[in-house]
């Protein structure tokens, strides 16, 4: 375990009484853990993973990839999407998966679970058949369909869910290069 101090995601001060907060140890259930704490209140920031959900989708055997109008080249990637408080993860994926492309749900199937550290998520995928015609919303600005075998992944976050998607359908992976960082 590292005790390096690394950099809070959104808080550089306390949320409750504005001092500031050092990354400090204390005794909890296991052990010394260091987390970022307030240096008045006693705050702790605990800075849990954030469970994201992504969908491989597929409708007449083809497989979506969409670009994000906020990336900067021309990525395409899996539908993603954060969890609403008081949903079940389907239920949704189906929500994230209508409100992106205008795609209904019809089957949903789970993939795995994936830890993406970088971003600090938690990645629920699903393999879910739709049908309709897509549409999308103003956060995707272009799209594709493709058949699995064509399909390159990215070797991070969503492209390793897909990795193991294509590999439980017996399509060995192939990967794209990917610039370090």
């Amino acid at each position: 375990m590292s005790f390096d101090s690394p950099t809070p995601t959104s808080y550089r001060f306390c949320p409750q009484c504005r001092a500031d907060l050092d990354w400090a140890p204390a005794n909890e259930d296991g052990g010394i853990k260091y987390r970022w704490r307030c240096t008045q209140c006693e705050f702790t920031l605990w800075n849990n993973p954030v469970p994201v959900l992504a969908a491989i989708v597929e409708q007449d055997g083809q497989i979506l990839l969409a670009r994000n109008a906020a990336w900067s080249g021309r990525m395409f990637a899996l539908i993603t999407g954060f969890m609403e408080a008081g949903e079940s993860p389907e239920d949704g994926i189906a929500r994230e998966v209508m409100e992106e492309t205008q795609l209904l749900v019809t089957k949903t199937e789970l993939v795995g679970v994936h830890d993406f550290q970088r971003m600090n998520q938690v990645l629920i995928t699903y393999h879910v058949r739709a049908s309709g015609e897509v549409k999308l919303s103003p956060e995707l600005v272009e799209y594709k369909w493709m058949a699995p075998e064509q399909i390159k992944c990215w070797p991070r976050g969503t492209g390793l869910a897909l990795a193991d998607w294509l590999r439980s359908r017996g399509i060995e992976p192939q990967w794209m290069e990917m610039p370090p960082g």
